[in-house]
């Protein structure tokens, strides 16, 4: 996804083109941008047999669809085991935790000036 939203649309060459090496396999980044399309986050134009590629959803619909998934698979859907799990195992430093702890604050006033809207 990440080369499909940098490219705009692309054949499955100039998706295996544009990946670090060492490069999946031709086959391989095909079977994933099938899947990717059958879920909904692809779509295609034909030309023949040939396949151009492209994203149905921005970067910012798939990292939320993405982010939720994670959360409720892993975090029993609690963002607040997220966050615990970071600050405890993660190691982040004081400043990370404040510049969190600061981001909450900021969102938390613009929702509730929003809500009194």
């Amino acid at each position: 996804m990440q080369i499909l939203w940098k490219l705009g649309k692309g054949f499955v060459k100039d998706l295996v083109d544009e990946m670090p090496e060492p490069k999946p396999a031709y086959n391989t980044v095909s079977t994933i941008i099938r899947i990717l399309e059958k879920k909904g986050f692809v779509d295609h134009t034909a030309y023949g047999k040939t396949h151009e590629y492209f994203p149905l959803v921005s970067k910012k619909e798939y990292t939320g669809t993405f982010l939720k998934g994670f959360i409720k698979s892993y975090f029993g859907d609690s963002y607040r085991q997220l966050v615990s799990f970071f600050a405890k195992e993660e190691d982040l430093s004081v400043k990370e935790m404040e510049d969190i702890i600061n981001m909450l604050k900021e969102e938390l006033k613009k929702q509730k000036y929003d809500g009194n809207n």
